[in-house]
């Protein structure tokens, strides 16, 4: 029986790893706001059909990273909560 090994020798630096690791840093800002301070045209949505029925509880001016903004507004009906989202000029962001 005849056994036959080799051995190799191998340089770390023969061997060239290239790794790219993305972080996206979180850039988006969450302000409080009184609803009684919410722009005029989101105040009004608010009392539009059927969101009037929904009593808001809090609000929020969410800004993006890109500059673009939007209120967040939690409301309430009884039990059921629920999330708004509405832009400065009133409009539901659906």
């Amino acid at each position: 029986f005849l056994a036959v090994a080799g051995l190799t020798t191998v340089k770390a630096s023969d061997f060239k790893i290239q790794e790219t690791v993305a972080i996206q840093q979180d850039t988006t800002t969450k302000t409080p706001v009184e609803i009684k301070d919410l722009p005029e045209p989101v105040g009004k949505a608010l009392q539009t059909e059927p969101i009037k029925e929904w009593t808001p509880t809090s609000a929020f001016l969410v800004t993006n990273a890109d500059k673009s903004s939007h209120y967040l507004i939690n409301v309430k009906k009884e039990e059921e909560t629920k999330t708004l989202k509405i832009d400065k000029d009133g409009n539901i962001i659906e």
